[in-house]
């Protein structure tokens, strides 16, 4: 980043924090959209809509909104399948862990307001009315659903082609919830924040020099000293342990208020897409400001950025540089980005326009090709909106996959 000895910071928060509670049921909504329109094309329907549904009938931009005792879901969504959004509400939150009302929150008897209503028609025309262009292919056909620039990144620094210090905070929230589900540290409540400091010497990372977690934790529990060894023990040692980086000296914080009973939307409101520097890069890397949960990929929030990350990943694996960001913008109604930029910050192996225009070649930035070529009309969502979208080893993050780096290096060679 900048050469010379720096220090960078990154946090995540757990699927408990209210924040991330909000973006998971906005996703939940969209994957019920999702998995009952596949249901319905399966079973023959025909849309009433001249919208080919295998590409890009459902359109969904659902936020959530919660407080103490109470969830709203609101937004815009256009769908020909019915969804019961009380009961995925209620579920959802369930499974985060907030089941009885001693935790501050309860699916059971928590108010669910739905105020859900249709997609403005001014707004879907951004993407139906292309339909309209004759001799256009179905990929050509999809405009982005709005403008905006997004960005993806990638780095060499870990094995998921991830900065360190989101990977490693990632890893500890996710880390954390683990030992509470499996019984552990059955004290622990579900809301809680990680954080975690990395020193760089000439842009490598190599040691961790601070970790703050903070855990919501049941009432008895008083003694900090208990929660910070079994922090140490079953959350910080076995994460730092596996990423194989120095952190003997690393101070560590745990609950440094000294007391965290009351978490969750009983301790602060929460809501959809607060959490877009965790869902994304922990801050090393620009963000285009658009958040994720709750939007069907016609939205180039999402699926640009998923976009950018797989042209980003592909380039870095690639070995044609060692750190690379990428920049897409789009205009509302058009298919094709208004403009492409690939960074690599003095590290690509060869000239920049060059890669660029590689990247231009191998990749089919279009939404309707991303749509497409991800896969992402798939039920898939709800997962991606804790632990972060990015870096995770998982097959339905299609986005994550090195695909394209034999085509990549072709064209590069080519041009």
């Amino acid at each position: 980043m900048t050469g010379g000895s720096y220090f960078f910071t990154s946090e995540s928060v757990t699927e408990g924090h209210p924040d991330k509670m909000a973006d998971q049921i906005s996703d939940a909504v969209l994957d019920a959209i999702l998995a009952k329109e596949a249901r319905l094309e399966a079973e023959g329907y025909v849309s009433p809509t001249n919208v080919p549904a295998s590409l890009a009938n459902v359109r969904c931009a659902c936020e959530t909104f919660l407080t103490t005792g109470t969830v709203i879901v609101a937004g815009e969504i256009r769908t020909q399948a019915y969804v019961d959004v009380q009961k995925i509400v209620r579920d959802t939150v369930r499974r985060i862990g907030y089941d009885r009302a001693k935790f501050g929150f309860d699916c059971e008897t928590c108010g669910v307001i739905n105020m859900i209503h249709e997609q403005s028609p001014d707004i879907a025309q951004g993407v139906d009315g292309t339909y309209a262009r004759e001799g256009a292919d179905e990929l050509e056909r999809i405009g982005a659903g709005d403008q905006g620039m997004m960005f993806g990144y990638a780095s060499d620094e870990t094995d998921v082609l991830m900065p360190m210090p989101i990977y490693l905070a990632q890893r500890m929230a996710e880390r954390l919830a683990a030992v509470r589900k499996d019984g552990t540290l059955s004290y622990l409540r579900p809301d809680g924040k990680t954080q975690v400091t990395v020193r760089y010497e000439d842009d490598e990372p190599v040691e961790v020099a601070a970790v703050v977690v903070s855990t919501q934790h049941a009432p008895e529990i008083e003694s900090m000293d208990v929660i910070k060894n079994d922090m140490l023990q079953h959350v910080i040692g076995p994460v730092l342990d596996a990423a194989g980086i120095a952190w003997a000296d690393a101070e560590i914080y745990v609950n440094p208020t000294g007391r965290f009973v009351v978490g969750g939307p009983m301790g602060d409101t929460g809501l959809t897409g607060r959490k877009i520097i965790v869902d994304t890069y922990g801050g090393m890397g620009r963000h285009g400001g658009g958040a994720f949960s709750g939007k069907d990929c016609t939205k180039v929030d999402r699926s640009g950025a998923y976009a950018a990350r797989w042209v980003a990943k592909n380039v870095v694996a690639a070995g044609l540089a060692r750190r690379c960001e990428v920049q897409i913008a789009y205009a509302i109604g058009v298919s094709h980005p208004v403009s492409v930029l690939v960074t690599t910050f003095g590290t690509s192996t060869v000239d920049e326009r060059v890669l660029e225009r590689a990247v231009k070649k191998v990749f089919d930035l279009r939404p309707g090709a991303i749509i497409h070529d991800l896969d992402l009309r798939r039920p898939i969502f709800e997962k991606t909106a804790a632990y972060g979208h990015f870096g995770r080893e998982d097959a339905d993050f299609t986005w994550e996959r090195t695909d394209r780096v034999e085509e990549l290096l072709a064209a590069v060679k080519e041009l």
